[in-house]
Protein backbone atom coordinates (compact mmCIF):
# COMPACT_ATOMS: atom_id res chain seq x y z
CA UNK A 1 0.00 0.00 0.00
CA UNK A 2 1.75 3.17 -1.20
CA UNK A 3 -1.16 5.65 -1.57
CA UNK A 4 -3.32 6.69 1.36
CA UNK A 5 -5.49 9.71 0.47
CA UNK A 6 -7.23 9.82 3.86
CA UNK A 7 -4.01 11.01 5.51
CA UNK A 8 -2.80 14.54 4.79
CA UNK A 9 0.91 14.38 5.53
CA UNK A 10 3.21 16.83 3.77
CA UNK A 11 6.57 16.72 5.59
CA UNK A 12 8.10 20.12 6.33
CA UNK A 13 11.87 19.91 6.73
CA UNK A 14 12.54 23.37 8.17
CA UNK A 15 14.27 22.18 11.34
CA UNK A 16 14.43 25.63 12.92
CA UNK A 17 10.71 26.42 12.64
CA UNK A 18 8.85 23.10 12.40
CA UNK A 19 8.25 20.15 14.74
CA UNK A 20 10.22 16.97 14.11
CA UNK A 21 9.07 14.75 11.26
CA UNK A 22 7.88 12.21 13.84
CA UNK A 23 5.65 14.81 15.49
CA UNK A 24 4.37 16.01 12.12
CA UNK A 25 3.30 12.48 11.21
CA UNK A 26 1.71 11.94 14.64
CA UNK A 27 -0.24 15.19 14.23
CA UNK A 28 -1.38 14.20 10.73
CA UNK A 29 -2.79 10.86 11.93
CA UNK A 30 -4.51 12.49 14.92
CA UNK A 31 -6.14 15.08 12.63
CA UNK A 32 -7.33 12.35 10.29
CA UNK A 33 -8.88 10.34 13.14
CA UNK A 34 -10.51 13.36 14.77
CA UNK A 35 -11.99 14.47 11.43
CA UNK A 36 -13.18 10.86 10.82
CA UNK A 37 -11.15 10.67 7.60
CA UNK A 38 -9.68 7.59 9.28
CA UNK A 39 -12.26 5.38 10.94
CA UNK A 40 -11.87 2.66 13.59
CA UNK A 41 -10.29 -0.48 12.19
CA UNK A 42 -8.91 1.16 9.03
CA UNK A 43 -5.38 0.00 8.17
CA UNK A 44 -2.38 2.28 7.78
CA UNK A 45 0.40 1.67 5.26
CA UNK A 46 3.31 -0.47 6.41
CA UNK A 47 6.30 1.36 7.83
CA UNK A 48 8.34 0.63 4.72
CA UNK A 49 5.59 1.61 2.26
CA UNK A 50 4.81 4.85 4.07
CA UNK A 51 8.49 5.81 4.28
CA UNK A 52 9.01 5.12 0.58
CA UNK A 53 5.92 6.99 -0.62
CA UNK A 54 6.57 10.10 1.49
CA UNK A 55 10.35 10.30 1.24
CA UNK A 56 11.06 9.87 4.97
CA UNK A 57 13.08 7.30 6.87
CA UNK A 58 11.65 4.09 8.27
CA UNK A 59 12.87 5.22 11.71
CA UNK A 60 10.61 8.30 11.40
CA UNK A 61 7.53 6.24 10.53
CA UNK A 62 8.24 3.50 13.09
CA UNK A 63 8.76 6.09 15.85
CA UNK A 64 5.55 7.92 14.95
CA UNK A 65 3.51 4.71 14.79
CA UNK A 66 4.91 3.58 18.15
CA UNK A 67 3.98 6.92 19.71
CA UNK A 68 0.46 6.70 18.27
CA UNK A 69 0.06 3.16 19.65
CA UNK A 70 1.22 4.29 23.09
CA UNK A 71 -1.27 7.18 23.03
CA UNK A 72 -4.16 4.94 21.98
CA UNK A 73 -4.72 6.21 18.45
CA UNK A 74 -3.50 3.02 16.72
CA UNK A 75 -3.41 -0.71 17.40
CA UNK A 76 -0.43 -2.87 16.40
CA UNK A 77 -1.13 -6.52 15.62
CA UNK A 78 1.60 -9.03 14.67
CA UNK A 79 1.23 -9.90 11.01
CA UNK A 80 -1.62 -7.43 10.51
CA UNK A 81 0.24 -4.12 10.70
CA UNK A 82 -1.24 -0.94 12.18
CA UNK A 83 -4.93 -0.07 12.34
CA UNK A 84 -6.92 2.81 13.79
CA UNK A 85 -7.98 2.02 17.35
CA UNK A 86 -11.70 1.86 18.20
CA UNK A 87 -13.21 4.80 20.00
CA UNK A 88 -14.25 4.34 23.64
CA UNK A 89 -17.68 2.75 23.99
CA UNK A 90 -18.90 5.43 26.37
CA UNK A 91 -17.97 8.97 27.22
CA UNK A 92 -16.53 11.72 25.06
CA UNK A 93 -13.11 11.31 23.45
CA UNK A 94 -10.40 13.56 24.79
CA UNK A 95 -8.52 15.89 22.49
CA UNK A 96 -5.21 14.22 23.26
CA UNK A 97 -5.94 10.51 23.33
CA UNK A 98 -8.59 7.93 22.64
CA UNK A 99 -7.95 6.35 26.02
CA UNK A 100 -6.65 7.76 29.31
CA UNK A 101 -2.88 7.91 29.46
CA UNK A 102 -1.52 6.75 32.81
CA UNK A 103 1.79 8.41 33.70
CA UNK A 104 4.59 6.43 35.35
CA UNK A 105 5.67 7.28 38.86
CA UNK A 106 8.91 9.32 38.70
CA UNK A 107 11.86 8.64 40.94
CA UNK A 108 15.35 7.18 41.00
CA UNK A 109 14.18 3.61 40.28
CA UNK A 110 12.12 4.69 37.25
CA UNK A 111 14.98 6.87 35.97
CA UNK A 112 17.59 4.13 36.19
CA UNK A 113 15.57 1.21 34.84
CA UNK A 114 11.96 1.52 33.73
CA UNK A 115 12.49 4.75 31.79
CA UNK A 116 14.46 2.92 29.11
CA UNK A 117 11.57 0.52 28.50
CA UNK A 118 8.83 3.15 28.85
CA UNK A 119 7.85 4.26 25.34
CA UNK A 120 4.50 5.67 26.43
CA UNK A 121 5.65 9.23 27.16
CA UNK A 122 4.75 11.40 24.17
CA UNK A 123 7.25 14.25 24.78
CA UNK A 124 10.68 13.03 25.94
CA UNK A 125 12.41 16.34 26.72
CA UNK A 126 14.27 14.77 29.63
CA UNK A 127 15.78 11.80 27.82
CA UNK A 128 19.48 11.36 27.01
CA UNK A 129 19.50 10.11 23.42
CA UNK A 130 18.80 11.27 19.89
CA UNK A 131 15.42 10.78 18.16
CA UNK A 132 15.26 7.68 16.02
CA UNK A 133 15.04 9.66 12.81
CA UNK A 134 18.31 11.48 13.68
CA UNK A 135 20.36 8.30 14.02
CA UNK A 136 22.70 6.71 11.47
CA UNK A 137 20.06 4.54 9.80
CA UNK A 138 22.14 3.77 6.70
CA UNK A 139 25.13 2.69 8.80
CA UNK A 140 22.99 0.53 11.06
CA UNK A 141 21.31 -1.24 8.18
CA UNK A 142 24.64 -1.83 6.48
CA UNK A 143 26.12 -3.22 9.68
CA UNK A 144 23.17 -5.50 10.32
CA UNK A 145 23.24 -6.84 6.77
CA UNK A 146 26.97 -7.47 7.11
CA UNK A 147 26.51 -9.44 10.34
CA UNK A 148 23.67 -11.45 8.78
CA UNK A 149 26.14 -12.71 6.16
CA UNK A 150 28.79 -13.81 8.69
CA UNK A 151 28.92 -17.64 8.99
CA UNK A 152 27.42 -18.81 12.27
CA UNK A 153 30.59 -20.60 13.30
CA UNK A 154 32.51 -17.32 13.39
CA UNK A 155 30.16 -15.71 15.91
CA UNK A 156 29.16 -18.78 17.90
CA UNK A 157 31.67 -18.29 20.73
CA UNK A 158 32.01 -15.70 23.47
CA UNK A 159 34.53 -13.60 21.58
CA UNK A 160 37.74 -12.02 22.82
CA UNK A 161 37.74 -10.70 26.41
CA UNK A 162 38.97 -7.33 25.14
CA UNK A 163 36.35 -7.22 22.38
CA UNK A 164 36.19 -7.53 18.59
CA UNK A 165 39.73 -6.94 17.28
CA UNK A 166 38.92 -4.94 14.10
CA UNK A 167 36.81 -2.49 16.09
CA UNK A 168 39.54 -2.14 18.72
CA UNK A 169 41.98 -1.36 15.93
CA UNK A 170 39.59 1.28 14.58
CA UNK A 171 39.27 2.79 18.08
CA UNK A 172 43.06 2.87 18.42
CA UNK A 173 43.33 4.69 15.09
CA UNK A 174 40.73 7.23 16.20
CA UNK A 175 42.55 7.69 19.51
CA UNK A 176 45.69 8.55 17.55
CA UNK A 177 43.82 11.38 15.82
CA UNK A 178 43.02 12.75 19.30
CA UNK A 179 46.67 12.72 20.33
CA UNK A 180 46.71 9.28 21.99
CA UNK A 181 49.05 6.95 20.06
CA UNK A 182 47.87 3.57 21.38
CA UNK A 183 47.80 -0.07 20.29
CA UNK A 184 44.68 -2.21 20.07
CA UNK A 185 45.85 -3.97 23.25
CA UNK A 186 45.16 -0.73 25.16
CA UNK A 187 41.50 -0.74 24.09
CA UNK A 188 38.82 -2.64 26.03
CA UNK A 189 35.33 -2.78 24.53
CA UNK A 190 32.37 -2.51 26.90
CA UNK A 191 28.59 -2.61 26.75
CA UNK A 192 28.32 1.17 26.55
CA UNK A 193 30.11 3.87 28.53
CA UNK A 194 28.09 3.24 31.71
CA UNK A 195 29.43 -0.33 31.72
CA UNK A 196 32.91 1.09 31.14
CA UNK A 197 32.48 3.37 34.15
CA UNK A 198 31.39 0.41 36.25
CA UNK A 199 34.44 -1.63 35.17
CA UNK A 200 36.81 1.28 35.86
CA UNK A 201 35.24 1.98 39.26
CA UNK A 202 35.37 -1.69 40.30
CA UNK A 203 39.02 -1.92 39.21
CA UNK A 204 40.35 1.32 40.72
CA UNK A 205 38.25 1.78 43.85
CA UNK A 206 37.56 -0.01 47.08
CA UNK A 207 34.61 0.60 49.45
CA UNK A 208 35.22 3.76 51.42
CA UNK A 209 37.47 5.40 48.83
CA UNK A 210 36.73 9.05 48.09
CA UNK A 211 35.78 10.09 44.58
CA UNK A 212 35.39 13.64 43.30
CA UNK A 213 32.47 14.18 40.94
CA UNK A 214 31.15 17.24 39.20
CA UNK A 215 28.17 19.15 40.55
CA UNK A 216 25.87 18.54 38.72
CA UNK A 217 26.90 15.26 37.09
CA UNK A 218 25.68 12.22 35.13
CA UNK A 219 22.83 10.65 37.12
CA UNK A 220 23.81 6.99 36.58
CA UNK A 221 27.33 7.70 37.81
CA UNK A 222 26.00 8.56 41.25
CA UNK A 223 24.14 5.25 41.38
CA UNK A 224 27.29 3.33 40.34
CA UNK A 225 29.32 5.00 43.08
CA UNK A 226 26.68 4.25 45.70
CA UNK A 227 26.74 0.56 44.71
CA UNK A 228 30.54 0.59 44.93
CA UNK A 229 30.45 2.02 48.46
CA UNK A 230 32.45 5.09 47.44
CA UNK A 231 32.44 8.35 49.36
CA UNK A 232 31.37 11.11 46.98
CA UNK A 233 32.64 14.70 47.13
CA UNK A 234 31.10 17.13 44.65
CA UNK A 235 32.95 20.03 43.02
CA UNK A 236 30.96 22.68 41.11
CA UNK A 237 31.02 22.68 37.33
CA UNK A 238 31.51 26.10 35.76
CA UNK A 239 31.26 27.37 32.21
CA UNK A 240 35.02 26.70 31.81
CA UNK A 241 35.09 23.27 33.45
CA UNK A 242 35.70 22.37 37.09
CA UNK A 243 35.85 25.07 39.77
CA UNK A 244 39.62 24.91 40.30
CA UNK A 245 39.59 26.55 43.75
CA UNK A 246 36.96 24.11 45.01
CA UNK A 247 38.80 21.19 43.39
CA UNK A 248 42.08 22.16 45.05
CA UNK A 249 40.39 22.41 48.44
CA UNK A 250 38.56 19.10 48.00
CA UNK A 251 41.75 17.30 46.99
CA UNK A 252 43.63 18.67 50.01
CA UNK A 253 40.84 17.90 52.48
CA UNK A 254 39.62 14.50 51.28
CA UNK A 255 42.61 12.80 49.60
CA UNK A 256 40.52 11.36 46.74
CA UNK A 257 41.41 8.11 45.03
CA UNK A 258 39.87 9.32 41.74
CA UNK A 259 37.94 12.09 40.06
CA UNK A 260 35.43 11.53 37.26
CA UNK A 261 35.14 14.22 34.61
CA UNK A 262 33.04 14.86 31.48
CA UNK A 263 35.55 16.72 29.32
CA UNK A 264 33.33 17.83 26.43
CA UNK A 265 29.60 18.73 26.35
CA UNK A 266 29.09 17.65 29.92
CA UNK A 267 25.91 15.89 30.99
CA UNK A 268 23.84 17.81 32.08
CA UNK A 269 25.28 21.35 31.67
CA UNK A 270 26.57 21.05 28.09
CA UNK A 271 29.83 22.79 28.99
CA UNK A 272 33.37 21.80 27.94
CA UNK A 273 36.72 22.17 29.66
CA UNK A 274 38.90 24.99 28.39
CA UNK A 275 42.55 24.16 27.75
CA UNK A 276 43.61 26.19 30.80
CA UNK A 277 41.09 24.38 33.00
CA UNK A 278 42.25 20.98 31.70
CA UNK A 279 45.87 21.78 32.60
CA UNK A 280 44.84 22.76 36.13
CA UNK A 281 42.79 19.58 36.59
CA UNK A 282 45.78 17.47 35.54
CA UNK A 283 48.11 19.44 37.81
CA UNK A 284 45.91 18.80 40.85
CA UNK A 285 45.56 15.11 40.02
CA UNK A 286 49.36 14.81 39.72
CA UNK A 287 49.97 16.71 42.94
CA UNK A 288 47.54 14.55 44.94
CA UNK A 289 48.24 11.20 43.22
CA UNK A 290 44.68 10.90 41.99
CA UNK A 291 43.27 8.89 39.09
CA UNK A 292 41.12 10.65 36.50
CA UNK A 293 38.31 8.74 34.79
CA UNK A 294 37.56 10.78 31.68
CA UNK A 295 34.04 10.23 30.32
CA UNK A 296 34.16 11.62 26.78
CA UNK A 297 30.96 10.13 25.35
CA UNK A 298 29.90 13.32 23.53
CA UNK A 299 33.21 14.04 21.75
CA UNK A 300 31.79 13.26 18.30
CA UNK A 301 28.99 15.79 18.82
CA UNK A 302 31.46 18.62 19.47
CA UNK A 303 32.58 20.54 16.39
CA UNK A 304 36.07 22.02 16.56
CA UNK A 305 38.94 21.21 18.91
CA UNK A 306 38.70 20.59 22.66
CA UNK A 307 41.20 19.24 25.20
CA UNK A 308 41.60 15.50 25.79
CA UNK A 309 42.90 14.86 29.30
CA UNK A 310 44.19 11.39 28.42
CA UNK A 311 46.25 12.77 25.54
CA UNK A 312 47.65 15.60 27.65
CA UNK A 313 48.56 13.14 30.43
CA UNK A 314 49.93 10.38 28.18
CA UNK A 315 47.56 7.85 29.82
CA UNK A 316 49.64 7.73 32.98
CA UNK A 317 46.86 8.47 35.45
CA UNK A 318 43.92 9.08 33.10
CA UNK A 319 41.50 6.35 31.98
CA UNK A 320 39.63 7.38 28.84
CA UNK A 321 36.06 6.26 28.06
CA UNK A 322 33.83 6.87 25.07
CA UNK A 323 31.35 5.05 22.84
CA UNK A 324 28.78 5.19 20.09
CA UNK A 325 25.37 5.55 21.73
CA UNK A 326 25.11 9.29 21.10
CA UNK A 327 25.89 9.07 17.38
CA UNK A 328 25.10 5.62 15.93
CA UNK A 329 22.37 4.28 18.23
CA UNK A 330 21.93 3.76 22.00
CA UNK A 331 20.56 0.27 21.34
CA UNK A 332 23.86 -1.15 20.07
CA UNK A 333 25.43 -0.67 23.55
CA UNK A 334 29.08 -0.49 22.46
CA UNK A 335 31.61 1.62 24.34
CA UNK A 336 35.32 1.43 25.05
CA UNK A 337 38.01 2.14 27.61
CA UNK A 338 41.57 3.22 26.75
CA UNK A 339 44.38 3.17 29.27
CA UNK A 340 47.85 1.99 30.20
CA UNK A 341 48.32 -1.67 29.09
CA UNK A 342 48.66 -2.94 32.68
CA UNK A 343 45.51 -1.15 33.79
CA UNK A 344 43.53 -2.33 30.76
CA UNK A 345 44.59 -5.90 31.54
CA UNK A 346 43.22 -5.48 35.09
CA UNK A 347 39.99 -4.00 33.77
CA UNK A 348 39.59 -6.90 31.33
CA UNK A 349 39.74 -9.27 34.33
CA UNK A 350 37.06 -7.21 36.06
CA UNK A 351 34.92 -7.22 32.94
CA UNK A 352 35.14 -11.01 32.65
CA UNK A 353 34.45 -11.52 36.36
CA UNK A 354 31.22 -9.52 36.40
CA UNK A 355 29.79 -10.09 32.93
CA UNK A 356 32.09 -12.12 30.65
CA UNK A 357 32.70 -10.76 27.15
CA UNK A 358 30.84 -7.93 25.47
CA UNK A 359 28.55 -8.85 22.53
CA UNK A 360 30.67 -9.29 19.39
CA UNK A 361 27.62 -9.13 17.11
CA UNK A 362 26.94 -5.53 18.13
CA UNK A 363 30.64 -4.70 17.93
CA UNK A 364 30.66 -5.98 14.34
CA UNK A 365 27.63 -3.81 13.53
CA UNK A 366 29.37 -0.71 14.90
CA UNK A 367 32.60 -1.52 13.08
CA UNK A 368 30.75 -1.77 9.79
CA UNK A 369 28.85 1.47 10.46
CA UNK A 370 32.16 3.26 11.07
CA UNK A 371 33.59 1.90 7.82
CA UNK A 372 30.52 2.96 5.85
CA UNK A 373 31.26 6.14 3.92
CA UNK A 374 28.28 8.08 5.27
CA UNK A 375 29.49 8.04 8.88
CA UNK A 376 31.46 11.32 8.71
CA UNK A 377 28.69 12.98 6.72
CA UNK A 378 26.20 11.77 9.33
CA UNK A 379 28.24 13.32 12.16
CA UNK A 380 28.47 16.62 10.28
CA UNK A 381 24.72 16.58 9.73
CA UNK A 382 24.17 15.99 13.45
CA UNK A 383 26.31 19.04 14.27
CA UNK A 384 24.10 21.17 12.02
CA UNK A 385 20.80 19.80 13.30
CA UNK A 386 21.80 20.14 16.94
CA UNK A 387 23.06 23.71 16.45
CA UNK A 388 19.67 24.68 14.98
CA UNK A 389 17.82 22.91 17.81
CA UNK A 390 19.96 24.70 20.41
CA UNK A 391 19.11 28.08 18.88
CA UNK A 392 15.37 27.35 18.95
CA UNK A 393 15.28 25.90 22.48
CA UNK A 394 17.53 28.63 23.95
CA UNK A 395 15.20 31.26 22.51
CA UNK A 396 12.11 29.53 23.88
CA UNK A 397 13.67 29.20 27.32
CA UNK A 398 14.41 32.93 27.33
CA UNK A 399 10.78 33.62 26.45
CA UNK A 400 9.81 31.56 29.50
CA UNK A 401 12.10 33.63 31.74
CA UNK A 402 14.36 30.62 32.35
CA UNK A 403 18.12 31.13 32.76
CA UNK A 404 20.39 28.94 30.62
CA UNK A 405 23.61 27.86 32.35
CA UNK A 406 25.58 27.86 29.09
CA UNK A 407 24.87 27.96 25.36
CA UNK A 408 27.20 25.40 23.77
CA UNK A 409 25.31 25.29 20.43
CA UNK A 410 26.33 21.63 20.29
CA UNK A 411 25.53 18.31 21.93
CA UNK A 412 22.22 17.17 23.35
CA UNK A 413 21.72 19.19 26.49
CA UNK A 414 20.80 22.57 27.92
CA UNK A 415 20.80 23.11 31.67
CA UNK A 416 18.14 25.67 32.60
CA UNK A 417 17.19 27.36 35.85
CA UNK A 418 13.45 27.47 36.49
CA UNK A 419 11.66 30.79 36.40
CA UNK A 420 10.14 32.00 39.65
CA UNK A 421 6.68 30.73 38.75
CA UNK A 422 8.04 27.24 38.06
CA UNK A 423 10.39 27.11 41.05
CA UNK A 424 7.88 27.80 43.83
CA UNK A 425 6.75 24.20 43.81
CA UNK A 426 10.24 22.78 43.17
CA UNK A 427 11.67 21.04 40.11
CA UNK A 428 10.57 17.60 41.33
CA UNK A 429 6.94 18.71 41.63
CA UNK A 430 7.12 20.32 38.20
CA UNK A 431 8.47 17.09 36.71
CA UNK A 432 5.69 15.05 38.34
CA UNK A 433 3.06 17.38 36.97
CA UNK A 434 4.69 17.28 33.53
CA UNK A 435 4.48 13.48 33.50
CA UNK A 436 0.74 13.68 34.09
CA UNK A 437 0.59 15.75 30.91
CA UNK A 438 2.72 13.27 28.96
CA UNK A 439 5.96 15.26 29.20
CA UNK A 440 9.21 13.92 30.61
CA UNK A 441 11.37 16.55 32.31
CA UNK A 442 14.66 15.74 34.04
CA UNK A 443 14.77 17.71 37.33
CA UNK A 444 18.01 18.83 38.93
CA UNK A 445 17.76 16.30 41.75
CA UNK A 446 18.65 13.53 39.29
CA UNK A 447 22.08 15.13 38.77
CA UNK A 448 22.77 16.45 42.27
CA UNK A 449 25.22 14.49 44.42
CA UNK A 450 23.00 15.01 47.47
CA UNK A 451 19.76 14.44 45.47
CA UNK A 452 18.57 17.89 46.54
CA UNK A 453 15.58 19.42 44.79
CA UNK A 454 17.56 22.16 43.06
CA UNK A 455 15.67 24.58 40.74
CA UNK A 456 17.20 23.34 37.49
CA UNK A 457 16.12 21.01 34.71
CA UNK A 458 18.00 19.30 31.87
CA UNK A 459 16.47 19.56 28.42
CA UNK A 460 17.39 17.45 25.41
CA UNK A 461 17.20 19.99 22.58
CA UNK A 462 16.38 17.34 19.98
CA UNK A 463 13.17 16.45 21.86
CA UNK A 464 12.25 19.93 23.15
CA UNK A 465 10.65 21.60 20.14
CA UNK A 466 7.17 20.18 20.70
CA UNK A 467 4.63 22.94 21.33
CA UNK A 468 3.05 20.79 24.05
CA UNK A 469 6.17 21.30 26.21
CA UNK A 470 6.16 25.08 25.93
CA UNK A 471 2.42 25.32 26.50
CA UNK A 472 2.85 23.28 29.68
CA UNK A 473 5.69 25.50 30.93
CA UNK A 474 3.67 28.67 30.27
CA UNK A 475 0.70 27.27 32.16
CA UNK A 476 2.89 25.99 35.00
CA UNK A 477 4.52 29.40 35.44
CA UNK A 478 1.11 31.03 35.59
CA UNK A 479 -0.06 28.56 38.25
CA UNK A 480 3.05 28.87 40.38
CA UNK A 481 4.46 25.51 39.28
CA UNK A 482 1.84 23.49 41.13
Amino acid sequence: MTDFPSLDFQPVRDRAQSPTLVQQLVDAVVRAVESQALGPGMPLPSVRDFARSHGVSTFTVASAYARLVSQGWLLARPGAGYRVAPRPSAGPATTRSLRPWEPPTPGAEWLLSDVFADHSIPVKSGCGWLPGEWLNEAGLHLGLRHVARVPGGRIAGYGHPYGYVPLREAVAEHAGSLGMPVEAGQVLLTQGVTHGLDVAIRTLLRPGDTVIVEQPCYANLLALLRVAGARVVAVPRTGAGLDIGALEQAAQSHRPRAMIVNTVLQNPTGTSLTMANAYQVLRIAEQHDCWIIEDDISRELAPGVAPVLAAMDGLRRVVYLSGYSKVISPSVRVGYVIGHPDLVRDMARTKMAVGLTSPEIMERVVHQALREGRYRAHVTELHERLALAHAVVSRRLGEQGMQVFAEPRAGLFLWARLAEGHARGGANALAERALRDGIWLAPGSYFDAGQEDIPWIRLNVAYSQDEQLWRFLREAAGNGGC
